[in-house]
């Protein structure tokens, strides 16, 4: 991100509000204030009329941080940034107007430039909330100060967009009032149309944002057909050659700050993610466990993580009553939960698996510096985004002494003091990489050092967490592969189905001949059954039929391209007339098809 220092929004911009640009990226900026007698109040909406109350009721209860986490100091002004994600369950009364954010990079007619969308999410799924959170103490006003939010509602994971944005946002309302969200939703609807996958650039006054959005594979889907922006390069697992392109949600998560006092436990926590498993992530504060549930989503790209994740969940959620309500040996939901309010390590009981990861706020009015990873260049940033001033923990009796008493004591022990740790009974099948972990670089106590060092560590656990999942899914890519005519035979007929799948034949197949070099010098002797988990879990399915849907579509483009290339008459002249009947039959199914597609692009 570039930005000047005298950005200001002095003068009108260029152009007035677009609502339908607008939404291509964001459904509303909402203001809430925090009401001695009300409670949670949205004080502006705009645009105005976007929420149902029931929605408008759940935005406001997750866009305060919990009593328990707030900053306890008597510092004039507290900021924090955050966000959180909960599913579409009611009709809004804009939601035509939300389903108009489709993405269109280019000419309909050239194909190397094809249609991107963001249509999966159709009403049905998630909503997004990036939250600017200022406390500020006077003495002059009610129990001493004052709480109030700005929160940037949309249906787009892009969180490496709007994370900056409220950096900028967040502070100019507070100088100007409603006039900065006119203004900068005026600026907004000039961006031009979000194309996945692809670096952009989002102008805002004086200021330039130049940021990678998420690749379509990363997003879901939930009934809306294929992305045809995903191309062959997605189809078969392979390791991308190019490390700076994103391979999922959350790229610029902080890998290494987040779990830098639990960098062993990295590897079940991918293994957990992977299967399906439900965890339950407890910070100090709301940005610490956000930026916890954002990087263990990022662990397992490029796979499409379907688990619900949470970053931040609250007693107000309307989810929380039935999860409450488990009995004792009833199966949690698959979910990864971010929490700060320790009453959930009682009433989720059921949940196997707990995490605890950093650290209390330290009693200071100065913001943390951000890690570089964040918005590309180095900012400001307010507090709970800073590193944490650890060293990395080797191996000593000591420590193996506490990590006994700490699994002994439970979790429950977070009661009275905060300690990263992960509870959790599950066996692990792939086993820590000692060598990734001795690469890494420990920087000792200089924040500028700390900085510019873990951007290299995190680029280092990236790549090894991109290559453990793109090996993993190795086994898979036969079924994934597109295939065109032979050379000499005739294109103009139906291509051949994929090979079909079965689970148990495919098992059988993978213990014969092995999970390959990287993995077999990674996994114990049980490894099949992280595979058979796997398929059983919550996140195959929904990546598997999404591989097998682009695969078809990226052999219908190849058989097409043979089509158009190839000599019909020389191919007329060797057939008989039954092969040039079902011959026209083939192409007129495939003129027809394609004149429906051209057709619903031209509806859209």
């Amino acid at each position: 991100m570039s930005r000047s220092p005298s950005f200001g929004l002095k003068q009108e911009p260029n152009s007035k509000f677009n609502p339908k640009a607008f939404k291509r990226w964001i459904v509303a900026f909402c203001i809430i204030r925090f009401d001695l007698e009300q409670g949670q109040v949205i004080e502006e909406c705009y645009p105005p009329g976007c929420f149902t109350q029931e929605e408008e009721l759940e935005i406001c209860f997750s866009s305060f941080p919990d009593s328990v986490s707030q900053n306890k100091n008597r510092s004039s002004i507290h900021d924090c940034i955050y966000f959180f994600r909960f599913p579409k369950r009611f009709n809004s009364p804009k939601i035509a107007d939300v389903q108009d954010r489709v993405v269109v990079s280019a000419k309909l007619t050239d194909d190397k430039l094809l249609r991107r969308s963001l249509s999966s999410y159709n009403g049905n799924g998630y909503l997004y909330g990036y939250v600017f959170n200022r406390q500020r103490q006077d003495e002059k006003l009610k129990r001493g100060g004052e709480q109030k939010s700005v929160v940037i509602l949309s249906y787009c994971p892009f969180l490496s967009v709007f994370r900056p944005l409220l950096q900028i946002l967040g502070p100019l309302y507070f100088d100007l009032g409603k006039k900065a969200l006119e203004h900068m939703a005026s600026y907004v609807s000039m961006w031009p149309a979000p194309v996945l996958g692809n670096l952009v650039e989002l102008p805002i006054g004086n200021a330039s944002l130049k940021v990678n959005l998420p690749p379509g594979h990363s997003l879901p889907l939930e009934g809306s057909g294929v992305l045809s922006d995903e191309s062959a390069s997605s189809i078969a697992p392979f390791l991308p050659t190019n490390q700076f392109v994103p391979q999922g949600l959350f790229h610029d998560a902080d890998i290494f700050g987040t779990f830098r006092g639990i960098l062993l436990q990295l590897w079940l926590l991918w293994e957990l993610l992977i299967v399906g498993e439900p965890i339950l992530i407890i910070a100090p504060t709301p940005p610490q466990c956000c930026e916890a549930v954002a990087t263990l989503v990022s662990l397992v790209a490029p796979l499409l993580c379907s688990v619900d994740f949470r970053p931040y969940f609250t007693i107000h959620d309307p989810d929380f009553a039935s999860l409450n309500s488990l009995h004792e040996g009833d199966p949690f939901p698959p979910m990864v939960i971010g929490v700060t309010n320790l009453f959930f390590l009682k009433s989720l009981r059921n949940i196997p698996h707990i995490v605890s990861v950093g650290r209390p706020a330290p009693n200071t009015n100065k913001l943390a510096l951000a890690p570089k990873s964040f918005t590309g260049k180095s900012l400001g940033k307010p507090d709970g985004f800073g590193f944490q001033q650890l060293s990395l923990k080797r191996f000593s009796p000591s420590n193996l002494l506490n990590s006994v008493k700490l699994r002994r004591d439970g979790p429950l022990c977070l009661m009275t003091e905060h300690k990263e740790a992960v509870w959790s009974t599950y066996a692990a099948t792939i086993k820590p990489d000692t060598a990734i972990l001795n690469r890494l670089i420990d920087a000792g106590m200089s924040p500028r050092v700390e900085e510019s060092m873990s951007v290299v560590n995190n680029e280092i656990l990236r790549r090894h967490f991109l290559e453990l999942t793109t090996n993993f899914l190795a086994p898979f890519g036969p079924y994934l592969r597109a295939t065109t005519p032979f050379e000499g035979a005739s294109p103009f007929i139906d291509p051949p189905p994929l090979p079909p799948f079965d689970a148990n034949e495919f098992l059988e197949s993978l213990s014969s001949r092995g999970p390959g070099k990287f993995l077999s010098k990674r996994l114990r002797a049980n490894w099949l059954d992280l595979y058979r988990r796997f398929l059983k879990g919550h996140n195959f399915m929904p990546w598997f039929q999404r591989r097998r849907a682009v695969a078809e579509q990226e052999q219908h483009r190849l058989w097409r391209k043979a089509r158009i290339r190839s000599d019909i008459q020389q191919f007329l002249s060797k057939m008989s007339e039954l092969e040039i009947v079902d011959s026209f039959n083939v192409i007129e199914k495939q003129l027809l098809g394609e004149i429906q597609t051209l057709l619903q692009h031209a509806k859209s």
